[in-house]
Order: structure tokens, then sequence, then C-alpha cells
């Protein structure tokens, strides 16, 4: 029995044909998305030469921009103070390689010594209990890396060879790279202007605010992982040294730079000093170092992490372990480095468009719109 007062519904066909077509136009949207992203990193890759050193000369400029902005309102030309941060840069970075080579031409004797130690320890263990293997198994997997080494000799003859070039084009790079940072932390505070009126007045805000919000994000990541990269490298590096581990310093420096590259850094540094560790100095003290590795991820992970990055980053740790296998598996270490910024900055601008659609679809503020007065009832006579 139906209801005298029900609306009549629309045909089924009718609606399963509005949403079929609503789906085949957000895939329709979808996929020129997926190929406008693909064009642009087809396009990335054949101008990477190009791109390359204006990334990390960005990234370098961020870093070097507060000492810089420092100089500058203390009455400091912008040429003279771009010049002055840089040198300083250059002099800290040269001391730094400077205290790291003695060290590794004094102690890589001694430690490859050890490490032909600690492999015919290892060898002696795994022929033992409880894995006994035979000596013509280890022998057959040692030639089977003999064999994947020599078939792969025309690979690394070429790789060698193309070293000089390889050379030549690191430090034209580096030259490049340099020669961008002077002038970003010269001209830093022009430049947004300047794209302001080539975008013009409408397009050019936008620009303008994505830049400056980009700009901020990135860096804030860079000096966020610089205090976590410190704090672990110091911490690690002052267990090393009162382990008396060989190679100390530079695993203490190795672990400051891999800091940069968000967990897989710190990952394959302390696995690097817990390594050098077990070769050098034996099994306990390679626990000891392991044991102040994980204690010192764990600080940075559940304290460090939390209370700086949420702050400059606002990614899920998902997203930034995504970005680093991705950048790294594209273009390598120098992708991983870059991939957890380039995400970040990504992040930004979706945020951006966010708050511009929330702006246009936000209904309209309510208008105090003059109500008359209820009238009163007249009070009774007595």
């Amino acid at each position: 029995m139906t209801q005298p007062n029900s609306e009549p519904r629309g045909d089924r066909g009718a609606v399963i044909g509005a949403g079929l077509l609503w789906l085949a136009k957000w895939s329709l949207c979808i996929v020129a998305i997926a190929a406008g992203a693909w064009v642009l990193g087809w396009v990335a890759a054949k101008l990477w030469v190009v791109l390359l050193p204006v990334a990390l000369a960005v990234v370098v400029a961020t870093i070097l921009w507060p000492p810089t902005r420092w100089l500058t309102r203390h009455k400091v030309r912008p040429a003279l103070a771009a010049s002055i941060t840089l040198l300083g840069f250059l002099a800290l970075v040269a001391g730094v390689v400077a205290s790291i080579v003695p060290s590794v031409a004094d102690q890589a004797p001694e430690l490859a010594d050890k490490a032909t130690a600690g492999v015919n320890k290892v060898r002696d263990w795994i022929k033992g209990p409880p894995l006994r293997i035979r000596d013509e198994q280890l022998d057959s997997a040692v030639d089977a890396i003999v064999d994947r080494l020599q078939s792969s000799g025309a690979q690394i003859a070429n790789g060698v060879f193309s070293g000089v070039s390889t050379a030549t084009s690191v430090l034209i790079t580096l030259f490049l790279v340099l020669v961008l940072v002077f002038f970003f932390l010269k001209d830093g505070p022009r430049l947004l202007p300047w794209l302001h009126r080539m975008f013009g007045n409408r397009s050019g805000r936008h620009v303008e605010a994505v830049l400056e919000r980009v700009w901020a994000t990135l860096g804030g990541f860079i000096r966020t992982q610089a205090i976590v990269s410190l704090v672990d490298s110091v911490c690690i590096g002052a267990a090393l040294f009162i382990l008396d581990v060989p190679l100390a310093l530079v695993l203490s420096v190795i672990t400051f730079i891999g800091g940069f590259v968000p967990m897989v850094g710190a990952f394959v540094a302390g696995a690097l000093a817990v390594l050098v560790a077990l070769v050098g100095n034996g099994f306990t003290t390679a626990l000891i170092v392991l044991g102040v590795v994980i204690a010192v991820q764990q600080l940075e992970g559940n304290v460090l992490q939390p209370v700086l990055q949420s702050r400059s980053m606002e990614l899920h740790a998902v997203i930034v372990l995504l970005a680093v296998t991705a950048g790294g598996s594209l273009y390598g270490i120098t992708g991983a480095f870059l991939a957890v910024p380039v995400v970040a900055m990504v992040a930004v601008i979706i945020r951006y468009i966010g708050e511009q659609i929330d702006a246009a679809t936000a209904p309209p503020p309510a208008t105090d719109e003059l109500q008359p007065e209820p009238a009163t009832a007249p009070e009774p006579s007595a």
C-alpha cells in the first residue's frame, strides 16, 4: 500500500548513467593529470643537468640565508654579505674534509687488517654449529661472486674510463651551485616582486604567496634536519669515541650527513657504525654501539621529529618513507636527499589550492539585518 504523499523517484537507469558519467569525467581528469605529470617528469629528466644545480643551490641558500640576513640588517651590502657567508661556508666544509682525510688515511690499513680477521671469524662461525656449512658450499658461493664480478667487467671498465668526464661534470655542477647560491643570497628579496610583475597582479599574488610558503617550509625542514642530525652525530660520535671505535670522527660526520635523508639516512649510518665496530673492536663493542644507535633513533623518532618536524613539514612518516624510496630509485643518493623537500613543497602547493577552494566555496558571511521588535501585549489595567 503506497503512501499518498510519497514523491516519485527517478529512473534507475538515469541514476546509474549519471554515476557512470561522473566516474568517466573524473577518470579522464585523472588520466590527463597523470599524462601531464609524466611529461613533466620526462622534461625534468632531460633538463636534470640544469635542475640539479638549481635544486641544490636553493637548499644551500636556505641554510646560509639566516647569517646573510643578519649581516644585511647590520648595514652590510647584500653582495658583501653573500660573499662573507658563502666563503665562511666553504671554509667550514674544507675544514671538515681536511680533518677527515688524515684520519681515514691513518686508520685504513688497521681497519683493513681487522676486516680480514673479522671475515675469517665469520667464516669459522658459519662452518661451526648450528649452520655447519661445508667448505665446498663456501667456495661455491665465493666462485659465484667472482663470476658475477667478472661478468660485470665491461660495465666496471666503462665506469672507470668515464671517471674523467664524471669528475668534470661534478666540478662544473659544484661551480654552478656556488654561483647560484651567491645570487640567491644577494638578490633573493628582489626575486619575488620580480616574479609578481612577470605573472601579473592576478596570478602574481598566488605565485608570490606560494613561493613564500615554500621557502619557509624548505628552510624549516633544513634547519630541523640539521638539529636532528647534529644530535644524532654528537650522541653516536661520543659513544664511538668512548668505545675507541676506528674512524669515529668519520662515522660521526657520515651520521650528520645521513641525517638529512629522513629515516633511511640514519638507519644506513647507524648500520655502518655497527659494522665498523664489529670489525674493529669485536662483538661486544658492536652490540653496545647497536644499543646506542637504537636509543638515539628512538629519541629522534619519538621526541625530536614529532616536536620539530611537525611544525615545519606536516608530512606523515609513510609519505616520507615512500618519497625517499622513490627518489633514491629514480635519481640515486641525490634523489633520496631531495625527495622529502620536493614532496614538502608539493604539499604546500596542495594546501594553498585547498585554501583557495575553501575561500571560493565558503558561504557568504551572515549580515546583521534589522529585525522588527516583537509586539508586546498591553499591560492589564488595574
